[in-house]
C-alpha cells in the first residue's frame, strides 16, 4: 500500500533530461484548430492536469493564433491521460529524428540476462522532459 501512495503522489512529477537542448523547426503557416468537445467527466481532470503542469513550468499561459485540440483519454485505471492533437501542426512543420529502439532486441537482452524483477512505466509525460532552445 506504501509503494501505490508514493506511485500517486508521483503521477505529475516530471524531470528534465540532461541534454542538449532541442531546436524546433518553426512551423511553416499558422496552425489553428477548434477544442473538440469533451464530456462534462472530463473537464475537471483537464483543468487539474492543466494546473499541475503549470505549476511545474512545464506550460505557461499564452496568447497565440496557435492552438492544437485536447484529446483527454480514460485510462484503465479511470484515471485521465491529456493528449494533444498535433497532426495538423506536423503537417507544417520540418521532421525531425529520433532513435526509436528496436523493442525486440530489448526483449531479447533482457530475457538473457534472467532478469527476477520486470516493471513498467507510463511515459506519457516523457514528451515533457525535453529541454527546448530559448527560440
Amino acid at each position: 500500500m506504501v509503494y501505490k501512495k508514493l506511485i500517486k503522489i508521483l503521477e505529475f512529477v516530471l524531470g528534465l533530461l540532461k541534454v542538449e537542448e532541442r531546436q524546433v523547426p518553426i512551423a511553416t503557416s499558422m496552425v489553428h484548430r477548434r477544442q473538440y468537445r469533451t464530456t462534462r467527466d472530463a473537464v475537471i481532470p483537464i483543468h487539474k492536469m492543466s494546473r499541475e503542469l503549470e505549476t511545474q513550468e512545464v506550460v505557461s499561459k499564452t496568447h497565440s493564433p496557435f492552438n492544437s485540440p485536447i484529446w483527454p483519454v480514460r485510462k484503465s485505471d479511470r484515471g485521465w491521460r491529456l493528449t494533444v492533437d498535433y497532426r495538423a501542426w506536423n503537417e507544417v512543420t520540418p521532421p525531425l529524428s529520433a532513435a526509436v529502439p528496436d523493442m525486440l532486441e530489448l526483449q531479447y537482452e533482457l530475457e538473457s540476462k534472467a532478469a527476477k524483477w520486470y516493471a513498467t512505466i507510463d511515459i506519457a509525460n516523457a514528451f515533457f522532459s525535453i529541454p527546448l532552445a530559448a527560440e
